[in-house]
């Protein structure tokens, strides 16, 4: 069994959404200054870097992420690639012939190489769903969405798209790193961070292949 690590690396120089601080890491105890022990702390926003979007995120009824189902974030995957769109509407979807009972979808375009570029900043130009995307997805009842940039959707379709998305009951990973995983089927494990009342949590995904 081999494991592909599709999260990205948590620092302060990680690309963030505008408006969002840096993480700030903060080392409370060091052994190299004589302390007994090492100990860090943390502080960053839920939406930084590999993340779940629970419901809550844009629906003010919705679940919360210590109310989400966590069998949703372990099964069979598929990842589809589409390295050359700008875009992925559901015209692209139905070309790509998802295989019969997949339910959990990872999109791997362009983003994944952005993440590897040193200094990188965020862009508005990055791939992500249409609303039409989106709907085909909730039709084709899958039940967990990923994209490999900080939103499943395009820049100016946010709110629209995660809406549809949400009313459908569809779970959103976002901040994934594809660069190492293939087209194809994996088993993934994404589980987020329990914590009361947010919208969203850190993951550690990791598609599992033999």
């Amino acid at each position: 069994m081999r494991i592909i690590d599709i999260s990205v690396l948590v620092n302060d120089t990680i690309i963030i959404w505008p408006g969002n601080k840096s993480p700030q890491i903060k080392r409370l105890s060091d052994m190299k200054k004589g302390d007994a022990h090492n100990e860090t702390s943390l502080e960053m926003n839920v939406h930084t870097g590999t993340h779940i979007d629970a419901p809550l995120h844009f629906v003010s009824s919705g679940r919360s992420i210590d109310q989400m189902d966590p069998s949703i974030f372990v099964g069979p995957a598929f990842v589809v690639s589409l390295p050359s769109i700008k875009e992925i509407k559901s015209s692209d979807l139905e070309k790509v012939r998802l295989p019969l009972g997949v339910q959990r979808v990872l999109f791997k375009t362009s983003n994944s190489s952005l993440w590897n570029k040193k200094n990188s900043k965020f862009t508005k130009d990055y791939v992500g769903l249409t609303p039409g995307a989106a709907s085909w997805l909730a039709k084709h009842k899958i039940k967990l969405v990923g994209m490999d940039y900080l939103s499943i959707a395009k820049f100016a379709d946010a709110v629209a798209v995660h809406q549809i998305l949400f009313k459908a009951e569809v779970a959103i990973l976002e901040g994934l790193n594809l660069n190492k995983a293939k087209k194809g089927k994996y088993q993934l494990i994404c589980l987020p961070i329990k914590i009361a009342n947010a919208e969203a949590g850190s993951v550690r995904a990791v598609l599992l292949t033999k």
